[in-house]
């Protein structure tokens, strides 16, 4: 802390209460003598004035006055006449005095020879200062003397001493008083410094934290000056900063995760088109297989002839809904499909549906169940629902079990309702049930590739139903698997 302002605060503050305090003792050692004989001489005057214009040439008549000024002045007045004569004394020895200045004698008592003491030197109106020496006691006395208006002499006479004790005693004073000021000023300065210099640490600490990025911790400066200025501006400084740095990381962010969303694109892109080029590779050779036994006359008999027909035409029609798959669902994830929203009843799209399935149940010795439950009106895109439905239902017949049941529900809440297309078979693997929505996911390939299965149902249910901003989903439960998606039902008040 050698070099903090604390220090250069406390040290500066100390030093000026020093330095003014040994100016005043300065000052007061070379100029308040003088100064204090030079006031001493205009109260000597304005009382040598009031007895003056009071005198009437009898001192008896003004005794009372002669004697309170001389103990409030702190003088001996005396009075003589023109011969020398004393006419009144407030103190009661006959003082033998010298002029300082000329070594004359004068003692109010006596005749003195006229070239002695010169009274006739004295003018009335006039008011003379001299320094006088009493010989006996060794005393200096500034003393006033001055004319009266008969000519009598009016002398006042004031000790330097006592001016010289006073300013000893102001000088030790001055001493005293400044080592207490000192002392009671250091302390002050040491608290004031500490105070003042509080709130810039807390300043330099806020910008500390800044510069690690912390900007939890705000000023808590209170005040209207630059300091408390100061605290504010670094306040909206951290809060600016902190917003700044929150709006960059956000943005960060979200740049990191386009760039990973587009590397994941890409590697979809990539194993797009490997699934496109496989699911296609087969039924071409196949079909270019029997297309060049049918050329090359391979078959003998109509009944061959027609079977490699029915091969070819078959592979046709599968590529056929591949490529049809694929365009919805290039269109509903570009976005240039939009859904068109009807309100329609459900449950009689659910029977209509199972209705066209009926023979393939009755072929596939499948048991059919729909829970009916509460005839509902919904919102949404018919077409793509009924798409969602007949997914739902082949994926379900595809992948039952021996037990051959399949199971439709329905449940009703406030503004949702949930179908449910239940199979009984084994359950999927738990790495399986997000990625059985992504494009050409297949759990089971063998299986998958022995009924003609491309994986692109799930997906295409996948976008209808973010189409529609409503969930989806697949559930293990027991006995089977649960495929499920929500609509939104109409309510009508």
């Amino acid at each position: 802390m050698n070099k903090s302002i604390r220090s250069k605060l406390f040290v500066s503050i100390t030093f000026l209460l020093i330095f003014f305090i040994s100016v005043l003792w300065i000052l007061n050692n070379l100029y308040l003598e003088q100064y204090y004989i030079n006031k001493k001489k205009n109260i000597l005057i304005q009382n040598a004035k009031k007895l003056t214009d009071i005198y009437t040439g009898n001192a008896q008549d003004i005794q009372d006055e002669l004697d309170r000024t001389a103990n409030i002045t702190g003088s001996n007045i005396d009075i003589i006449d023109k011969a020398g004569n004393p006419l009144y004394r407030s103190f009661r020895r006959v003082p033998n005095e010298k002029n300082v200045m000329d070594n004359s004698k004068f003692k109010p008592d006596m005749q003195p020879p006229p070239d002695q003491i010169k009274l006739n030197q004295y003018t009335e109106g006039e008011y003379t200062f001299e320094t006088r020496s009493d010989v006996q006691l060794k005393i200096d006395f500034l003393t006033l003397v001055t004319k009266l208006n008969n000519g009598d002499i009016l002398a006042i006479r004031v000790p330097l001493v006592s001016i010289s004790e006073s300013v000893d005693i102001a000088d030790k004073f001055i001493i005293i008083t400044g080592i207490i000021i000192v002392i009671l000023g250091s302390i002050w300065a040491y608290l004031f410094s500490k105070k003042f210099t509080k709130p810039i640490l807390e300043v330099n600490n806020i910008a500390r934290n800044m510069a690690k990025f912390n900007f939890d911790e705000k000023c808590k400066i209170v005040g209207k000056d630059e300091v408390g200025q100061l605290g504010q501006s670094v306040n909206y400084l951290s809060g600016e900063l902190n917003r700044a740095i929150t709006e960059l990381n956000i943005k960060n962010k979200k740049l990191e995760e386009d760039i990973e969303k587009e590397r994941k694109i890409d590697e979809m892109r990539k194993e797009f088109i490997s699934s496109v080029s496989h699911e296609l590779r087969t039924p071409l050779a196949v079909i270019q297989g029997y297309a060049e036994g049918l050329v090359s006359n391979v078959t003998e008999n109509e009944e061959d002839r027609k079977f490699y027909c029915d091969v070819i035409m078959n592979e046709t029609d599968k590529m056929n809904k591949l490529v049809k798959d694929l365009l919805n669902l290039s269109q509903i994830e570009s976005g240039y499909f939009h859904i068109e929203k009807t309100e329609f009843n459900i449950t009689s799209l659910i029977e209509y549906v199972l209705n066209k399935y009926k023979s393939i149940f009755a072929e596939k010795n499948i048991e059919i169940k729909f829970e009916l439950g509460e005839s509902c009106i919904i919102s949404g895109d018919m077409v793509r629902i009924e798409q969602i439905l007949t997914n739902y239902i082949n994926n379900a017949i595809n992948h039952v079990d021996n037990n051959r049941i399949v199971k439709i529900s329905q449940i009703v809440n406030n503004d949702k309702i949930k179908i449910n297309v239940f199979n009984t078979g084994k359950h999927i693997n738990e790495e399986s049930l997000e990625k059985i929505w992504n494009s050409f996911y297949k759990v089971d390939k063998a299986r998958t590739r022995s009924y003609g299965g491309y994986g692109l149902g799930l997906s295409i249910v996948k976008a209808i139903q973010d189409l529609h901003n409503n969930g989806y989903g697949v559930e293990n439960i027991e006995g089977g698997v649960t495929f499920w998606f929500e609509v939104d039902k109409v309510n009508f008040s």
